[in-house]
């Protein structure tokens, strides 16, 4: 065999970049897991950081937290295959910290006045039941181990292919994973929020750069425009009204068995809406609860929910991410393209791909992203180790923050409320340290052997988050849900995402598919959930129980209302917010479809020269971030409290007293 001593030595300079900047990212995890046990001294400063997190680190790590590795490289690659449509899933840059807006603040005023750590906490004293704190416990674990597990599968698979098979998908998940598990058990969440500040910054910049590589290499924006007007040309998944399914969703709804059974493709409006309930789950899950409890004051929300994460990472999500997503199409990942239009292809990553169809590689989708970094190995063999471990960042940021709060759990929810109640901060930190390594070995476990299993669950994760709403609901607003509304209520939504998830067809489930009538799991749970919820709770209403709970609405009426010059506004608020998910990401995202051009017109009839879809979709997202800035800064959903929150007592759970408010 002949060697090209050239290609050789380009091969090593790429893995050499990609070592060199993988050891510098962990020095500086490790780092941050020492400073982070130096300065635990209590329990609360390990599970919570001390409620001392500054305002700049929460508003890089809660966005980091917020967006996955999912985002860096599995949103790119859906959107290749299943186009516009789902591209409306981006607006998750907007529905996730919405979750925030509406109940964080909250969250963080209980949490402060009455020392919670945990959301179990939070819930159980409010509601007086052990059962909800279990609940809560339950969906933390089934939340983070295989949303973990899929993040640590997709960096070995990542580390394997961008080693050309040199490090094995499961031993580079071990390796990568015993860094995580160091700094995470070490430093606790202190030493999670410092390092998702870098991973934050790390992930933008991933997305942006791969973005302007694939703009770059398709050959502008207009060429990149011109293009996907072929594409849907040639498109033979079409709308029952004719329109390729890559620049139209499929219409409102359809009451087909199976979502990915529906004419045209899944996303119809119901399916958009219902997925991004889905993901509003993230900021919903017990995870975030802690992330609230952390913080010294709710300066910190307002900005990471408006310019961070809806301003900041929706621009790069509806512009950069789209076109990684679509240009692959025009870059030699698509043998039907590239054969229908041979002149206008440059086949940057059909060499990366050895002549294979993208969706017929080991990955399919998921290969997009290594194969933009890929490119750039002979050019610049040191960003493909940068860019290598920007993935590796955005994919390791949600698991750590994940890993962290979901052993505090099991710590103090579990082992210190119900078999160890004296146990002191020292042991606190030891077993909170034992519940990551826990949750992480669980993880892995499932990532290693049964990569199936794992798609599976990983399916429950965000919907499973979402199911959370009446409970914090209750919490923050709603009084007059009961305990045993909430907590049949949580049951019930649980049980109905199995069974509208794949999962549920894997237990002999099979009366229906996945998402029957085009309405995701997460949709299901919660059409289940608060109609029991309410059921429940008109039928179980209690005098003693009522006077109990309205103490802490009380307190929140002197400490998180409007002032009465504003409270007019409420009406308005309503307003624009439905409007904005009726059209945004709801029924009304069908009129995107043509508004600002026939889809079958080419870019001649396109008003902006680009698909009406897209147009639409960037026009929704503008107005999104004025929606979120009147929710968090004119109606003060995230601002200061008016007035001095007065702590009844630091910390229940670092002496195991609980003040009765």
């Amino acid at each position: 065999m002949i060697f090209d001593s050239r290609e050789v030595l380009i091969l090593d300079a790429k893995i050499v970049w990609l070592f060199i900047f993988v050891v510098l990212y962990w020095i500086y995890c490790i780092y941050w897991g020492i400073r982070g046990a130096r300065t635990a001294h209590t329990a609360s400063d390990y599970f919570i950081a001390g409620r001392r997190l500054s305002l700049w680190v929460f508003v890089l790590a809660a966005t980091a937290t917020s967006f996955s590795g999912w985002t860096f490289m599995g949103h790119p690659g859906l959107l290749y295959r299943d186009g516009f449509q789902y591209a409306y899933a981006s607006f998750y840059a907007i529905t996730i910290p919405f979750t925030g807006v509406i109940f964080l603040k909250r969250q963080w005023i209980l949490g402060k006045r009455f020392g919670f750590v945990t959301p179990g906490e939070m819930l159980s004293h409010y509601f007086k039941s052990d059962v909800i704190r279990i609940l809560v416990v339950l969906v933390a674990l089934c939340f983070s181990v295989p949303y973990l597990g899929l993040q640590l599968r997709a960096s070995g698979f990542l580390f394997n292919v961008l080693t050309d098979g040199w490090l094995g998908v499961s031993v580079g998940m071990w390796l990568l994973s015993a860094i995580v598990f160091i700094y995470v058990a070490s430093g606790g969440l202190r030493a999670v929020a410092y390092v998702d500040t870098l991973q934050c910054i790390l992930l933008a910049l991933g997305i942006v750069v791969i973005g302007i590589i694939a703009l770059n290499l398709v050959g502008g924006w207009t060429a990149l425009n011109e293009g996907i007007a072929n594409l849907a040309a040639l498109d033979s998944k079409r709308t029952e009204q004719d329109y390729s399914h890559y620049i139209a969703i499929p219409g409102i709804i359809q009451f087909v068995s199976s979502g990915p059974s529906a004419v045209g493709g899944a996303w119809t409006g119901i399916m958009i809406l219902t997925y991004m309930f889905a993901l509003m789950g993230i900021q919903s899950s017990p995870a975030f609860s802690m992330w609230a409890f952390s913080n010294n004051d709710p300066k910190p929300f307002a900005p990471q929910q408006v310019w961070a994460s809806s301003l900041g990472i929706g621009f790069i999500l509806f512009f950069f991410t789209a076109m990684q997503g679509m240009g692959g199409h025009l870059l030699g990942a698509d043998l039907a393209y590239l054969a229908a239009h041979p002149e206008s292809v440059n086949n940057a990553l059909g060499e990366g791909l050895l002549g294979k169809d993208l969706m017929d590689s080991v990955g399919k989708q998921g290969m997009l992203i290594p194969q933009y970094i890929h490119v750039m190995q002979d050019a610049a063999p040191w960003l493909v180790g940068l860019l290598s471990v920007c993935a590796l960042a955005a994919m390791q940021s949600t698991g750590a923050a994940y890993m962290s709060t979901a052993g505090a759990m099991l710590t103090r929810d579990l082992l210190k409320h119900f078999i160890m109640p004296n146990i002191n901060h020292a042991q606190q930190k030891l077993f909170g340290r034992i519940g990551v390594g826990v949750i992480v070995l669980a993880a892995l476990v499932v990532a290693t052997t049964s990569s199936d299993a794992l798609v599976l669950l990983g399916g429950l994760a965000v919907a499973f988050g979402f199911q959370m709403w009446p409970a914090l609901l209750a919490v923050c607003y709603i009084p007059w849900l009961t305990r045993a509304g909430v907590t049949l209520g949580l049951a019930a939504g649980l049980i109905v995402v199995v069974c509208t998830e794949t999962v549920g067809q894997s237990l002999g489930i099979t009366a229906w598919g996945r998402w029957p009538w085009t309405i995701h799991s997460a949709g299901w749970g919660i059409i289940f959930n608060l109609g029991i919820a309410v059921a429940v709770s008109s039928f179980t209403q209690n005098a003693a129980d009522t006077e109990h709970k309205m103490k802490y609405h009380n307190f929140l009426a002197q400490h998180a209302t409007l002032p009465e010059s504003k409270r007019g506004m409420v009406p308005v608020a309503w307003i624009i917010t439905l409007i904005w998910f009726f059209f945004a990401i709801g029924p009304g995202a069908v009129i995107g479809n043509t508004i600002f051009g026939d889809p079958n017109g080419g870019i001649e009839a396109w008003t902006f020269g680009m698909p009406s879809i897209w147009a639409w979709q960037i026009l929704w997202w503008a107005l999104g971030v004025f929606m979120m800035w009147f929710l968090a800064y004119k109606m003060e959903m995230s601002t200061m409290p008016a007035t001095e929150i007065e702590v009844l007592h630091e910390d229940i759970g670092d002496t195991g007293k609980v003040t009765t408010p």
